[in-house]
Order: structure tokens, then sequence, then C-alpha cells
């Protein structure tokens, strides 16, 4: 048995995908343990996961766009996370002993602590920007993150001359996508991408009225992300707009802030939270923000996509789907209803959209999901 510490942020695309991670460890006779703000990890894992708490304080917010975004996510929130947590992540590393750190790339106080202590860790890499283009479109950004990361990685007492980008493990990098989605990218031989890591267990799952489910009508799913409530405020109205005139054939569960989505026709449900896995059988396309976890939950199961990136790495991820032909990209700021709803029916209509999603879904399928994270995480603490 080997002993496993997961550090993360306290996101729930993050959580989610190393949750799902950590169960496969415990399924094969492992020891796991969290290290982050506990109340935000309960909430997310349940109550009996062990965790290591760092505690919790007030971070920048996130209503940048484009360059500015990626900045301020570094700036008001990765960055400072790292500092405030490196005292808690030494602490649960001497207290738990750990054979391997696998640790979030926006949880970079993981990587710096276990450097430190000469332990092995991983790198999970939730987002597509930095496992497949490394900001090399936003050179400024790039730079400054660069020297950020130097920065703290002196700051954390470590030699100069041995520096690590704690963003990426030199001993293994965990992608959950595929090539299928990322295109023929040159990877490093310790880059395994395994496809996401999904977990029907998930202890916070919230209620949902499946009742009032129409199975007469194709039923879409639209999801913005946890993060986009304040920017999404102009986007649901002419969503909603959009989906108006569909009522006979379509009937769409929107998981928003229910303040947000003004005045929504009969056949648009409007909920807080949606349980994202149980509802995607039932689902002929998805409209989404373009987060990794959403559009790979959705290619998992052969969902073709509407994407309407916001910000970070979710101009990335789109360009990947349509790459593959399993979506269509809409523009968040300034798509008009009749765009939305051109795009929405080419992909609920036309074939090849349906096609290429489950070519998607296949490469995952083969990659292994969890449990082939579980095995590379596996032999990363016995070699």
């Amino acid at each position: 048995m080997s002993r496993f510490l997961f550090v993360v942020p306290p996101l729930a695309g993050h959580v989610n995908a190393a949750g799902a991670v950590a169960r496969a460890l415990l399924a094969r006779g492992h020891d796991v343990a969290w290290v982050g703000p506990e109340s935000a990890l309960r909430r997310l894992l349940g109550d009996g996961v062990t965790v290591y708490p760092t505690g919790m304080r007030p971070y920048g917010g996130q209503r940048d766009r484009g360059a500015r975004a990626l900045r301020s996510l570094w700036e008001g929130f990765v960055l400072p996370f790292a500092r405030f947590t490196r005292p808690a992540v030494a602490r649960a590393v001497a207290a738990y002993r750990p054979d391997v750190v696998a640790v979030d790339q926006h949880a970079l106080a993981g990587a710096l602590v276990a450097t430190a202590a000469g332990l092995p860790w991983a790198s999970l890499a939730p987002q597509s920007m930095e496992l497949t283009e490394p900001l090399r479109a936003l050179p400024r950004v790039d730079a400054w993150i660069r020297a950020n990361l130097a920065a703290m990685w002196c700051e954390a007492g470590l030699p100069a001359e041995e520096y690590v980008d704690p963003r990426f493990s030199p001993h293994l990098v965990l992608g959950f996508t595929t090539p299928a989605l990322t295109g023929p990218a040159p990877f490093p031989p310790h880059y395994a991408l395994v496809g996401p890591a999904l977990d029907h267990d998930r202890p916070d799952e919230p209620d949902f009225p499946w009742a009032a489910l129409d199975p007469r009508r194709r039923l879409v799913l639209v999801t913005m992300g946890t993060l986009a409530e304040d920017v999404a405020r102009d986007f649901y109205p002419r969503l909603v707009a959009a989906l108006a005139p569909l009522g006979d054939r379509v009937q769409a569960v929107i998981a928003a802030a229910p303040h947000t989505v003004p005045d929504p026709p009969p056949h648009v449900l409007v909920v807080p939270r949606a349980p994202v896995l149980e509802l995607l059988p039932r689902v002929g396309a998805v409209i989404c923000h373009a987060g990794l976890n959403t559009v790979c939950e959705a290619l998992a199961y052969g969902i073709p996509l509407v994407m309407a990136p916001i910000k970070h790495d979710q101009p990335v991820t789109a360009a990947q789907v349509v790459a593959a032909g399993a979506g269509v990209r809409v523009r968040f700021g300034r798509s008009r209803p009749a765009e939305l709803r051109a795009a929405l029916t080419e992909v609920l209509d036309s074939p090849p959209y349906r096609a290429a999603a489950a070519r998607v879904a296949e490469s995952f399928a083969a990659a292994g999901g969890a449990a082939a994270a579980a095995i590379h995480l596996e032999r990363l603490a016995t070699s």
C-alpha cells in the first residue's frame, strides 16, 4: 500500500477530477489524504476523507476577459493561494509522510513542498492551455508568470540552479484529455493523457426535478461554469431568446442562479446546480463555456457542443473541439439570439457532429480515465 497526498484548489472542476482518481486509488488498496480549504473539500468529497486544512482567505475577483483575465487569475488567486497554503502543505507532508504528492497545476505549493522534501510528485492538468499550449499566444503574460514562478521557487528556499516549473512535474503529468481532442501535440514521455476522470459517486450532487423532463423533446443542457455568474448575466437573456421559439422540439436545463435568467419560457428549466453526469445520458446537446471538465464530460457521452468561451483556457479547448468536428463555437459577448439558435439546431440536426463526438468518446474510454491515472500514480510511488 502507498500513501498519496492530493493538493488541490477549492474549485469544483479541479476537485471532481482529482476525487475520481483518489477513489480509484482507494479501490486499489492505497491510502489517500488531501490538503486544502477543509469546508470546500468536505463539501465536494464527503465527510469520510482525511483533510489537512489550509484555511481560506479572500482572493481577487475574475471579471476580466482575454489576456487580462489570465493575468488576474494568477495575480489574484494562483500565486497568493500558493504562498498562503505552502506552510500548511509542508505541515501535511511532515505529518502524513506520503509516497507521492499529486498536485493540481493551480495548487503550486504542493510542487514546491514535495521538491523540498525530496518526494516524487505528479502534476494534475485539469485545463487545456498549459497542457498543450503553454501560453505561446500571450508571450508577455507567459514571461510574467514564469518570472513569478521562479521567484516563488527561491522564496521556498529551493536552489535557483535546480529550478523546475512547478506546473509541470518532471516525474509525471496527468492530462484529463486525449490526442483525439488535443490533436497530435508532441508530449514528453512522462505525460499521460488518460481522458476525463469521471465518477458518478460525487457526494455533492444536488437534488433535481426529474419529473419535469419531457421525453418527447430533445434535451439541451446549459452550463457556463461555477465562476461565470457575474459575466454571464448578459449571455443568459440572449440564450433564452434563442431557445424561446424551439419549445415544440427542445427542452433546456440551465444550471445558473435563477435571478440571472429572467423570465424563462415553460420549456426552459432553471436550476441552481445540475447533476451533470446523471443528466448527460438523456442530453442531445450541451451549451457551455468550453471549460475542459464540461467539454470532456459531454464528449465522454458522445454529445456535441455549442461553446461560448469566456476566458483562460476556454478558447483553446473550444478550438480543439471545433477541429475535432464535435461542436460549434459562438461569441460569448456578441452572439445574437438568431446565431445561438442556428448553432444549436446545427449540432442537434447534423449527424457529423454526433459522429465526431462519438469518436472522441471512444478515445476517452480507451485511455482509461481515473483508473488509468491511478495506475500511473501507483507506478510513480513504486519506481
